[in-house]
């Protein structure tokens, strides 16, 4: 079982505090890696959906600056991670972890900031994790299914310059190779420091690394408390939440697995875009979410043995 810090108000005494400790990560631990994958992805696209109303007054660096600096002070109170040897020893992997983390998020705002719809941004960003499952991988079926997602991805070729942005779509392209590189990076950095401690350090990391595109931008320096207060809850829904369980079940199964268990990210998306956004997207772009999603399940019928 990874989850070896829990949440608990800080005033109850200490053997209370264990005992708790104990119950909610057995608890935490018995949730089935795919159900708690349902949740992080449904936050996560909920989030971003709330982000697009918060980018015009705070703006996509000082977005994603404030909600990763948010998740880092929510991990330090809550996991209390100790600073020693290990920080030294390796530190390199802290700074890997905080650059995908960086390298996935800002890019994917500015990819929305460019008009890229919801689902679309998801579908092309999930490609990371799914390309990495199939790297990995040494089953020939396989090709199939990464056919499949390039069948998806090529439907979206008529669409750029007119409906979708190439700017935008580079974007999202970008965080597809930064999220690939995050799964290897977050298994690392979990058996070097265990519990939550690399996850808090990397998010440290992120935000340091975020900091000077914030402060070259300068929008956050003038959004009001309405905004900071709605970034905040974009931190909650994407980064606190998500980040808890993502990095738990990383540890847990492997790197094609993790891949697998996002199958649905694209389609929520796509899902979320058009309930809360009213992002109407025509048919060739639902079957293109519809094909990276199909061979994400395809890598998993193909491959159930895999944990």
């Amino acid at each position: 079982m990874f989850v070896q810090v829990a949440m608990y108000p800080s005033e109850l005494p200490e053997q209370p505090r264990v005992l708790i400790a104990g119950r909610v990560s057995q608890a935490y631990g018995r949730l089935p890696p795919a159900a708690l994958m349902l949740l992080a992805v449904i936050a996560v696209e909920l989030s971003w959906a709330l982000a697009t109303f918060v980018l015009a007054d705070v703006g996509e660096s000082g977005t994603a600056w404030l909600s990763t600096t948010f998740a880092a002070v929510v991990f330090t109170l809550i996991s209390r991670p100790k600073i020693d040897g290990r920080l030294r020893k390796y530190w390199l992997l802290v700074l890997l972890f905080g650059l995908t983390d960086a390298a996935m998020t800002l890019p994917f705002l500015m990819s929305l900031q460019h008009g890229v719809p919801l689902g679309i941004a998801s579908a092309i960003a999930f490609l990371g994790p799914l390309g990495l499952a199939v790297v990995t991988s040494r089953r020939l079926i396989h090709f199939l299914w990464v056919g499949i997602a390039a069948l998806g991805v090529a439907l979206l070729t008529p669409a750029i310059g007119d409906d979708l942005s190439m700017v935008g779509l580079g974007f999202a392209a970008v965080s597809a190779i930064a999220w690939a590189a995050f799964v290897p990076a977050t298994k690392l950095v979990g058996r070097a420091f265990g519990g939550r401690d690399g996850l808090t350090f990397g998010l440290w990391a992120s935000s340091l690394m975020l900091l000077p595109f914030a402060v070259a931008e300068g929008t956050v320096l003038h959004a009001d408390a309405l905004s900071i207060g709605g970034v905040l809850l974009v931190a909650l829904l994407g980064a606190v939440l998500p980040w808890a369980i993502e990095f738990s079940v990383i540890q847990r199964i492997s790197a094609r697995t993790y891949g697998i268990l996002v199958t649905l990210e694209p389609a929520v998306g796509a899902l979320v875009g058009a309930v809360f956004l009213s992002q109407a997207i025509g048919l060739s772009m639902w079957i293109a979410v519809a094909c990276v999603t199909i061979a994400a399940m395809g890598v998993t019928l193909s491959d159930k043995s895999e944990q």
